[in-house]
C-alpha cells in the first residue's frame, strides 16, 4: 500500500490524465443530447485547467478534437476561434508592449514619476504603484508586472545598500540559541518587501480594468460577447475606458491605502511598522540621487522611443475613436465594412516593424563617412523578438475559450443551464447581480487561468441574462470583471505568482492582505455597477439578442 501511494504522489498528474474524462462520462447515461455532450467537454476542460495535470495552453487545443468528434461544431469553425479579430488585437497589443520594452521606454517613464512623487519609502511605493497601473492599463497585467519588478527590486536593493531599510529578516519561527546567520534564501521578506512588491502584483490587477487590452480575461469577455451576439454593438473600446477607469481610479487609491496600512502602519504612527519607514531627510536625498542616476543613465530620449511613444498614442487615439459614441468613428469616414480593433493594433505593428531602431539612413549620402553606414540598422521589434516573447499561450487559451463558447451556444449547453435556473432568475437583478459576482469572485481565486473562468462563466451568464429578460451586459461584464478580483493566492492570477518567487512571501501572508483589497474592490464593483453602467451604456433589454 505505501508503494501505491507513493506511486500516487509522483504520477498524480499522469493518472488524473488518463482517468478524469471517465468520470464525467456517467452524464451519457442520463444523456446523449448536444448539450450534455457540451456539458461533457466543459468538465474535462475545467479539470485539467484547475489541476494543470496538462500544460493550459495545450488543455485549450481539446476543442479541436472533442467537439467535430462529438458532433457539435465542425473543425473548421472550431479552427476559426483561434485566429479571430479578438485574437488579432491580443496580439498587436503585446507587439506594442514588446516595442516599448526594446526601446525602454516604460522605464524612463517609470523613473520620471517616481521622482515627481518622491523617495520617502511611501511615496517612493506610490509612484511604483501608479507607473504599475498605468502601464498595466496598455499591456497584458502579466507583462506590466514583469516590466516593474527589476525596478522595484532595483529600487529596494539600492536603499539597502544605503542602510535605508532592510529588506529580509529571521524568520518568525527560528529557535532561540539556534544558528545567528542565515543563507539569504532562509530569510523572510521584511514588511517593506512584501508590502511593495505584493503591491506590484495587485496594481497590475486593478491597472488592467481600466483598459480593455490590460487582461487577456477582459478581450476573452470581449470575443465570448461578440460570438454570442454577433448583431450587437459589441464591447467598445471608448466606452470601456469611461466606464472602468473612474472603479480603476477608486480601487487603485483603497489599495494603496490598505497595504499602507496593513504593512506601513498608515494612520498608526507609534506602530513599530510605522517607525521602520520613516525616513530622515537624508536618507531621502539619497534615495532621490539614486532616482537620477538611474535617469542619467538612460541619456537623452532617442529616436525608437520617439517613434514607439507616437505609435503607441496614436493607437489609444484610434482604439478610442473608432467608436467612442459621441460623435462618428473614423472608420464610417472610410468605409462602410466593419473596421474592428485588431485592424488599428496590426497597423502598429507594421510601424514599429518596418520603422529602424536608429535613423541611420540620413547619413548615407553625408560627407562624413564615419557618420555613413555600411549595414542596414535593426528594425525597433524585429520578428525573431516577437518569435521569443509573444504569449503564444494565452492564444491558445483564449482561442480554446471562444471555441467553448461557441460549441456551447450551438449546443443549446447555455439555454439548458439558463432554463434550469428560472426560479432564481425571477428575483430582483440586483440580488441576481450580487450572487453571480459573488460566485464568481470567489471561483477565480483557486482557477489559476482568469481568462479560463472568463470562458467557462460568461457564455452561461449570457444565456441567464436572455432568460431573466436583462441587458447581456449587465451580468456579462461585471462577471467579467469579478473574475479579474484575483488577491488572495499566489496561484489565483500569473501577476501574483511572478512576485512569489522573488519576493518569497508565503500565501498566508499574501492572503492576510489580499483579503482587505478582494473586499475593497468587491464592494466598489457591487456599488458603482448598477449606477453607472446605465449610465455609459443603454441596458435595457435589446432587440439584437434573438
Amino acid at each position: 500500500m505505501g508503494k501505491f501511494m507513493e506511486f500516487v504522489k509522483v504520477y498524480w498528474k499522469s493518472l488524473f490524465t488518463i482517468f478524469w474524462p471517465v468520470f464525467p462520462a456517467f452524464i451519457f447515461i442520463y444523456d446523449y443530447s448536444p448539450p450534455y455532450r457540451c456539458i461533457y467537454v466543459v468538465i474535462i476542460m475545467c479539470g485539467y485547467w484547475i489541476t494543470e495535470c496538462i500544460a493550459p495552453p495545450i488543455t485549450s487545443l481539446l476543442p479541436m478534437i472533442l467537439f467535430p468528434l462529438m458532433g457539435i461544431l465542425s473543425s473548421d469553425k472550431v479552427a476559426a476561434n483561434y485566429m479571430n479579430d479578438t485574437n488579432m488585437m491580443l496580439i498587436g497589443s503585446i507587439v506594442i508592449a514588446i516595442a516599448m520594452e526594446e526601446s525602454r521606454l516604460h522605464i524612463r517613464i517609470a523613473l520620471y514619476v517616481i521622482k515627481f512623487v518622491g523617495c520617502s519609502i511611501k511615496r517612493l511605493h506610490v509612484g511604483l504603484c501608479v507607473v504599475t497601473a498605468f502601464i498595466s492599463m496598455w499591456i497584458a497585467n502579466t507583462a506590466a508586472t514583469a516590466l516593474m519588478l527589476p525596478i522595484v527590486e532595483g529600487s529596494l536593493v539600492a536603499m539597502q545598500e544605503q542602510g535605508l531599510l532592510q529588506m529580509w529578516q529571521k524568520p518568525k519561527d527560528a529557535t532561540i540559541g539556534g544558528k545567528d546567520e542565515h543563507e539569504e534564501e532562509d530569510l523572510d521578506p521584511t514588511d517593506i518587501t512584501m508590502c511593495y512588491y505584493i503591491s506590484i502584483a495587485y496594481m497590475a490587477t486593478i491597472g488592467g480594468t481600466g483598459c480593455i487590452i490590460g487582461s487577456g480575461s477582459h478581450l476573452a469577455y470581449k470575443g465570448v460577447y461578440e460570438t454570442r451576439f454577433p448583431n450587437s454593438p459589441g464591447v467598445e473600446f471608448a466606452k470601456w475606458m469611461m466606464f472602468n477607469i473612474p472603479i480603476m481610479i477608486i480601487n487603485g487609491i483603497l489599495t494603496i491605502t490598505w497595504m499602507q496600512f496593513w504593512f506601513f502602519g498608515l494612520f498608526r504612527s507609534r506602530s513599530r511598522k510605522a517607525r521602520a519607514v520613516n525616513l530622515s531627510a537624508e536618507a531621502e536625498r539619497v534615495a532621490r540621487e539614486i532616482i537620477d542616476q538611474q535617469i542619467h543613465d538612460l541619456k537623452e530620449l532617442n529616436f525608437a522611443e520617439i517613434v514607439v511613444g507616437i505609435s503607441f498614442v496614436s493607437c489609444v487615439l484610434l482604439w478610442f475613436f473608432r467608436r467612442p459614441g459621441f460623435m462618428t468613428g473614423w472608420p464610417k469616414l472610410i468605409t462602410d465594412v466593419k473596421v474592428g480593433d485588431a485592424v488599428v493594433a496590426i497597423i502598429i505593428v507594421m510601424v514599429v516593424i518596418v520603422i529602424p531602431f536608429y535613423p541611420d539612413f540620413l547619413y548615407f549620402f553625408t560627407r562624413d563617412e564615419d557618420k555613413r553606414p555600411i549595414a542596414p540598422t535593426r528594425s525597433i521589434v524585429s520578428w525573431k523578438t516577437i518569435e521569443h516573447k509573444m504569449h503564444w499561450g494565452l492564444l491558445f487559451i483564449l482561442g480554446g475559450g471562444f471555441a467553448m463558447a461557441d460549441a456551447a451556444k450551438a449546443s443549446g449547453m447555455t439555454e439548458l443551464i439558463a432554463n434550469s435556473l428560472k426560479s432564481f432568475l425571477q428575483n430582483d437583478k440586483i440580488y441576481i447581480l450580487i450572487v453571480c459576482i459573488g460566485m464568481a469572485s470567489i471561483i477565480t481565486q483557486f482557477l489559476s487561468s482568469n481568462v479560463a473562468c472568463v470562458t467557462i462563466l460568461t457564455p452561461i451568464i449570457m444565456d441567464m441574462s436572455v432568460v431573466a429578460k436583462l441587458h447581456p451586459m449587465y451580468l456579462g461584464l461585471s462577471v467579467a470583471l469579478a473574475c479579474c478580483l484575483c488577491f488572495l493566492l499566489p496561484v489565483s492570477t500569473p501577476p501574483n505568482a511572478l512576485i512569489a518567487g522573488p519576493c518569497r512571501v508565503k500565501g498566508v501572508e499574501m492572503a492576510k492582505a489580499g483579503i482587505g483589497v478582494y473586499f475593497i474592490c468587491l464592494t466598489t464593483l457591487l456599488c458603482i455597477f448598477p449606477i453607472w453602467a446605465p449610465v455609459i451604456w443603454d441596458l435595457e433589454f435589446p432587440d439584437w439578442v434573438h
